[in-house]
């Protein structure tokens, strides 16, 4: 946690000193759709749902151009192809976005996530199994998202976070993670309606 509150008071500093205004902040939530790819391995998992929920902050860097970094916990993992036991694996996430905004109220977003993972396990049935000396406890990835932003602050967005580094302590192949996912948020931003127009 030291690490996480670190980094953020660091993102937050240099935000504020490049920021044409004062941040907006919100909060989010959604669906994860998560799934483990194996390098050289096809459909060795299927999608095992999940859900994201934390806050974010809205920087403006120029009208049209934004930083949104983020921090949140993610359930994440996959299903055991051919049954319905699980690897769950649970992070806090730092996604740092940059976005473009459109006019309209659309916002298209990319950048790089860091995730810290909180635990592992398989779950078999009613069983739980400890599996976090099986799991590395840093997960980097990029996400590519579309968010929509209506007048009245509250917002949809859609976000796909490709895994870079191999998560898996053992083995031969690399692992990594893939997590689609859909989210609701609400910015607390008493301005927007009229900045908006």
């Amino acid at each position: 946690m030291k690490k996480i509150s670190l980094a953020l008071v660091t993102i937050f500093s240099y935000s504020s000193l490049v920021a044409q205004e004062k941040p907006v902040f919100g909060l989010k939530a959604g669906l994860n759709v998560a799934d483990i790819h194996i390098q050289n391995v096809d459909n060795a998992y299927n999608s095992r749902l999940g859900f994201h929920a934390g806050g974010v902050a809205h920087f403006h860097l120029s009208r049209k151009v934004a930083f949104q970094p983020e921090i949140q916990f993610s359930a994440q993992g996959a299903e055991y192809k051919g049954s319905n036991n699980e690897v769950s694996l649970s992070y806090i996430n730092i996604p740092l976005m940059f976005q473009y905004m459109f006019n309209n109220g659309f916002r298209i977003e990319a950048g790089p996530q860091v995730g810290l993972m909180v635990n592992a396990e398989d779950k078999i049935g009613n069983l739980e199994l400890d599996r976090d000396n099986d799991f590395k406890g840093t997960d980097v990835s990029v996400g590519l998202g579309l968010n929509y932003l209506t007048y009245s602050g509250l917002g949809f967005g859609g976000r796909y976070n490709f895994g870079l580094n191999n998560i898996y302590e053992t083995g031969s192949n690399d692992y990594a993670n893939r997590v689609f996912q859909l989210s609701i948020f609400y910015m607390f931003d008493s301005n927007h309606k009229v900045k908006s127009k």
